[in-house]
């Protein structure tokens, strides 16, 4: 069998760029219509809608433990490309707050908008070999470690995180946010498969 072809530094670069502009533009929907999501940019909106500060700015510093474990578990360069990921979704969402307004006009709207956009941005970034980091790769380690499965891993904790926005959200909000989260799946599911996506 041949070698998989791998990705050029220059198409790392922009895919990177695209999906971190797709996640970035996501969640200035999300956010603007007072929705939440999972995973490690779901923690960073709730600190941010409880403490006003900005969901890039906790987005960049909630991941930071993380980096340590998946340069221990995945590699130097996928460490490096998911450090580049995220610090550009977190500088691209704070210019993107000031410079985009996004005012759907049902939450249901922007949902959607935030699944596909997000669920696009993601598709990028995995293709090029990166991550957003945070718990997907302390589920990775702990799949590893105790034999835990990474996928039950990530669902308990976005179970516990839509739980927890309950206690911030209205209830009617968290159910439109849970739409977002199953369309962003529903597009890293189809459409991320290693069986069928030649290069690496």
């Amino acid at each position: 069998m041949a070698d998989t072809p791998t990705h050029t530094p220059f198409e790392d670069a922009q895919g990177l760029l695209f999906g971190a502009a797709m996640c970035g533009f996501g969640m200035v929907i999300l956010t603007g219509a007072g929705l939440v999501t999972g995973q490690t940019a779901g923690l960073a909106v709730l600190i941010a809608y409880a403490t006003g500060m900005s969901f890039g700015a906790v987005f960049f510093l909630i991941t930071l433990p993380f980096y340590a474990l998946a340069w221990q578990q995945l590699g130097a360069a996928f460490t490096l490309k998911t450090f580049i990921a995220v610090a550009l979704i977190s500088g691209l969402s704070l210019g993107l707050e000031d410079w985009v307004e996004v005012s759907p006009a049902h939450p249901a709207v922007a949902a959607v908008l935030f699944g596909l956009t997000a669920g696009g941005g993601l598709l990028a970034i995995f293709r090029h070999r990166a991550s957003l980091g945070g718990i997907g790769i302390l589920a990775f380690w702990l799949q590893e470690r105790l034999g835990w499965r990474a996928g039950w891993v990530q669902l308990g904790f976005d179970l516990m995180l839509f739980a927890a926005a309950l206690f911030l959200l209205d209830p009617l909000l968290v159910l439109w946010s849970l739409i977002g989260a199953a369309v962003l799946n529903a597009i890293i599911a189809i459409n991320h498969r290693r069986d069928r996506y030649i290069a690496t």
